[in-house]
């Protein structure tokens, strides 16, 4: 396996996201002061930036249900003469960014002979490392703190996610006050239930990768509106749940045939435990006094 692919590894839209305009899209998503037409059309330029570039105006505003007026103000207000010089801007953005995304396309093309178990494994290595690499420290300790303060913390994962959610709420439960899962088996009625009396004093874990769930998104608004904290493991800023979280921890997913990966969420969920655990003396003497108490269920330990 070649580790170095990993700065490659990144998806178009992960790396438009991390580009100049992307930066300024995502600032317009976190604003807010910002529109809902003004969100409306940031988030489609993120989503969607090869459409973009071949899109007329009409078109863009029909795609998002605004006015061409609207298209054009906000093309404006972000700083450009109008809305011609935004998509010029959009399509010299994706040149930049499709260059080392063509690159791996290419290098995955060679390796198509090469055995599948192989190009998954060395994809999730890929992943692992990048993640790594841009998880900063202090991300991982202003989230700890927001558990550890919570008055209950709420985990969230529908679908492919819903056993991500289940790790955590398990690696969670020693350590705060009161975990649930939000989703369990009755899906999202089960999950809106859970959440109805949220407030300010808890925290939401909210866990979404492609492909992403409408009710996640949808139940991390609804407990946001209630001032929840709202902690975001998914794969990209541009992640219809990065405009909602407080906290945005990103695990690269990129997989050569799997809608994502999961492995990097995996690991991001095991390090935020390891953080939480050693966070504090009393957290270090909970996990050694639960080691005590399941020793003697352990095969080989009576």
């Amino acid at each position: 396996m070649k580790p170095s692919i990993a700065a490659e590894a990144s998806s178009p839209e992960v790396a438009f996201a991390h580009s100049a305009l992307g930066r300024l899209l995502l600032r317009v998503l976190a604003d807010d002061g910002s529109s809902h037409n003004k969100k409306t059309l940031a988030n489609y330029l993120l989503r969607h930036q090869m459409r973009v570039t071949a899109l007329g105006i009409e078109e863009l505003a029909d795609s998002c249900r605004v006015s061409t007026a609207t298209v054009s103000r906000f093309a404006r207000d972000i700083g450009f003469r109008n809305y011609a010089a935004m998509r010029g801007a959009v399509a010299d953005t994706l040149q930049e960014v499709l260059q080392p995304v063509e690159k791996l396309r290419s290098s995955i093309e060679q390796r198509r002979r090469a055995a599948p178990v192989a190009e998954s494994l060395e994809y999730a290595l890929a992943n692992i490392t990048t993640t790594a690499s841009n998880l900063a420290q202090p991300q991982i300790e202003a989230v700890v703190r927001k558990l550890t303060r919570a008055r209950t913390v709420y985990v969230m994962g529908f679908g492919l996610s819903s056993h991500l959610a289940g790790a955590m709420v398990q690696h969670l439960q020693p350590f705060c006050a009161h975990v649930v899962e939000v989703v369990g088996i009755g899906g999202s009625e089960v999950a809106a239930g859970h959440l109805v009396n949220i407030s300010e004093k808890d925290v939401v874990v909210a866990i979404s990768f492609p492909r992403y769930t409408v009710d996640c998104c949808r139940l991390a608004s609804f407990a946001r509106d209630r001032k929840a904290a709202i902690v975001a493991l998914t794969d990209s800023p541009a992640s219809p749940l990065a405009a909602l979280a407080d906290h945005l921890l990103c695990a690269q997913s990129v997989h050569p045939v799997l809608p994502s990966s999961n492995s990097t969420a995996l690991a991001v969920i095991e390090a935020l435990a390891a953080a939480l655990m050693v966070s504090n003396r009393g957290n270090v003497e909970k996990a050694a006094q639960l080691t005590e108490v399941i020793a003697t269920y352990l095969y080989g330990k009576r």
